[in-house]
């Protein structure tokens, strides 16, 4: 048995939720590796419909347990209330079937404030963050000054690492124009989620390595896509985080060995949200039908997707770095209809053709897509569960895809139905 990483090939949002889900009924833990709550995964489960952010997905599949890694930031007021928001929807969240490592760092009110002001005082130079203080977060843990879960139980000696964390963030909020942060205020602020988030505590790659000796199936879900990885991306419109499949053993605590197949998430056409290059974006009437028929907006900020032609130069490149071994291609149905679709096999750059994403984004925003032009099916491809079921130009353009990112589609997604998926092989059985 492969234990399997779940990452996302593209921009984030290529339906990471419903793959992730249709695994974990096959997996015995499920780990989230990276990013913290800017992360959204949708969820239709007996009819109800769950949007997770922090919380693993197997949470709410009974006898699942959820695993939040070291290389998570996690904000506690935020786990809590959507914890609470789940529990409301029937599904039992307790230290049984969920934990979080004891290492993983704390995202803070200050984190948060520090995002949104600093995005309001770069005006034009914004990176169009979730304000919602990820990044804040990942300086103070390479910057060495972060509070992490353990620490949340050894509030008596807090003050120190308290006190040199606000000497940082305070000289910042001058800097800005802001008022300064109490420690008092902070601590008080942390000595009451304490009591909530403790119990969940866990070593957690000791809890994997027992698990993986046992022979439990385990189960990495990535957060949002492997262009927006702070090595790989389109810098600096990126998260803060490594979010390619290396990142989940990283951000777990298991060894890379011990990670069989990397299952990659792509749409059968391309979105992005916020600000950066994007050489297929389609800024016509093409783009909002897209838009419309695919419902693209982000699930936690609910912000529109700017949307493309599928690039396969890009998801070829994304292939290599992130260590992709089959790719689940979501969201065919959405090109019903369309008498042609484009799909970009290389990029001109001031003339000269070129095959790859270059790494400057000057160079990356003047990218011009060169484009192979493929038949439209009139056929709906929605709800089909086998390859007899899709019309013969929509298998064309599947097997075309896997040619140009030199990559094998495993998994096909015809709706944001589950059982609506096309199996050409089980990663979990590779």
């Amino acid at each position: 048995m492969a234990n399997v990483a779940v990452v996302g090939a593209q921009w984030g949002d290529e339906g990471k939720g419903k793959i992730v889900d249709w695994l974990s009924e096959r997996a015995d833990v499920v780990v989230r590796f990276q990013g913290g709550h800017n992360a959204g995964h949708t969820l239709v489960i007996g009819g109800k419909t769950f949007k997770l952010s922090l919380l693993p997905s197997g949470v709410v599949r009974e006898g699942k347990l959820g695993v939040i890694g070291n290389g998570v930031v996690v904000d506690p007021w935020a786990l809590t209330a959507e914890i609470e928001r789940v529990r409301a929807q029937g599904v039992n969240i307790s230290p049984k079937n969920l934990r979080i490592a004891e290492n993983a760092t704390l995202i803070l009110p200050l984190h948060s404030e520090l995002d949104v002001m600093r995005e309001a005082a770069a005006g034009e130079g914004k990176i169009g963050t979730t304000g919602r203080g990820i990044g804040p977060a990942y300086e103070d843990k390479v910057g060495r000054r972060a509070i992490r879960v353990q620490d949340l139980k050894n509030l008596g000696t807090l003050g120190p690492k308290v006190d040199r964390i606000l000497v940082h963030h305070n000289a910042l909020r001058r800097g800005l124009g802001q008022p300064e942060l109490e420690k008092s205020k902070l601590m008080a602020e942390l000595t009451e989620i304490a009591p909530t988030i403790l119990p969940y505590m866990e070593v957690v790659w000791d809890l994997l390595d027992r698990e993986r000796k046992a022979g439990k199936k385990i189960l990495f879900e990535g957060a949002q896509g492997a262009l927006l990885d702070i090595d790989h991306g389109t810098y600096p419109f990126v998260t803060s985080s490594n979010t390619v499949a290396a990142q989940a053993a990283t951000g777990s605590g298991i060894g890379p060995g011990s990670i069989g197949y990397v299952l990659g998430i792509a749409k059968a056409y391309t979105t992005r949200v916020g600000a950066g290059p994007f050489p297929t974006e389609l800024t016509n009437e093409i783009g909002e039908k897209i838009g419309e028929r695919g419902h693209e907006f982000g699930v936690v900020t609910g912000r529109k997707r700017r949307c493309g032609w599928f690039d396969a130069c890009l998801l070829r490149q994304t292939v290599k770095v992130a260590g992709i071994s089959g790719i689940a291609l979501t969201k065919l149905d959405v090109l019903d209809g369309f008498d042609k679709l484009e799909v970009c096999v290389g990029y001109t750059l001031d003339g000269e053709t070129i095959e790859r994403l270059p790494a400057g984004h000057n160079a990356q925003a003047r990218l011009k897509p060169i484009y192979r032009t493929f038949e439209g099916w009139s056929q709906s491809t929605r709800g089909a569960r086998s390859w007899t079921e899709l019309p013969a130009q929509a298998v064309k353009y599947v097997r075309t895809i896997e040619e140009l990112i030199e990559c094998p589609v495993t998994l096909l997604s015809t709706s944001p139905e589950r059982d609506d998926t096309i199996l050409m092989r089980d990663p979990f059985q590779d």
